[in-house]
């Protein structure tokens, strides 16, 4: 969407499109059993909601869903057992456990029992390490959303300069791999709160992207002038949801910036189901 600033990277946009591809190929396939499975912890409102949406949009598009849902009083061992039945049957591909868990519970130890080709929210240390290798698995869906919105908007990234500012293991780092990958070929600055002059080094980026959940931290004197501006980060305000860059003076500067919300929070459940596909895929369905 053009305005009279930079243009709005609208996620909706992308990710109805990621959709409708992802269902025409299952279509494409003859509509195989392709399975979601999630593991739901707890009464959390906005987690159970957040699931909820997972498995509409998978049964949107072709996709088996399949919930199981334990009380917060579970114990590790009961967590554990029913991700371990999960993995070992064969007619689920893809398994998400819905984190944070309850605080009584190990969350890595829960995590570590995913195998890699069923990690399709791509937290684990098997798929991080996958990813720093090159090896195929499954990309964390946050960043992978923020590729799909820069492939989508026709972002050029070869020989550019990008700055991703946060260094967190869920989107920062492997974000940064993902940008220096051959092919991607952007020299990346992984930029943090300790990074003297952030400002200035935020201003070289041709390509400059905020995951670190401070408010509107990212200003336009953070901005190289026509350069794309992507926000990850959330953060809940009185006046309701913002993100880390002040939206309405970086979009007088940049030449493609996201919305928040908008931009790459609704890309987050498309590219779970994108790695879904790709997981089915991976355990030897036709597609």
């Amino acid at each position: 969407m053009a305005t009279e600033d930079g243009i709005i990277m609208d996620g909706k946009v992308v990710r109805d499109a990621l959709l409708a591809g992802l269902r025409d190929q299952i279509m494409a396939a003859g509509t195989p059993a392709i399975t979601l499975a999630t593991v739901l912890v707890g009464d959390d409102g906005p987690s159970r909601k957040y699931v909820g949406s997972k498995h509409k949009q998978a049964q949107s598009i072709g996709m088996k869903s399949v919930g199981v849902d334990l009380p917060a009083t579970a114990t590790q061992a009961e967590v554990e057992s029913a991700v371990k039945n999960l993995v070992d049957d064969v007619a689920v591909h893809g398994i998400l456990v819905q984190i944070p868990l309850p605080a009584n519970l190990n969350e890595e130890s829960v995590l570590d029992l995913l195998p890699a080709a069923k990690d399709v929210d791509g937290l684990t240390t098997a798929s991080l390490g996958r990813l720093v290798r090159g090896i195929d698995g499954h990309i964390g869906c946050t960043p992978l959303g923020v590729m799909r919105l820069l492939e989508f908007y026709g972002i050029t990234t070869s020989g550019k300069r990008a700055v991703v500012v946060g260094r967190s293991t869920l989107v920062g780092y492997p974000l940064s791999i993902l940008l220096a990958r051959k092919g991607i070929d952007c020299t990346v600055t992984l930029a943090h709160s300790r990074t003297p002059n952030l400002a200035a080094v935020c201003r070289e980026a041709d390509i400059l992207i905020s995951a670190t959940g401070m408010a509107r931290s990212i200003t336009s004197e953070f901005v190289k002038p026509g350069a794309c501006v992507v926000d990850v980060g959330i953060s809940r305000t009185e006046s309701g949801i913002v993100g880390d860059v002040d939206f309405e003076a970086v979009k007088k500067v940049a030449g493609f910036v996201t919305p928040m919300p908008g931009g790459t929070g609704v890309m987050t459940v498309a590219c779970l189901l994108e790695n879904t596909l790709s997981a089915a895929r991976m355990q030897g369905v036709a597609i």
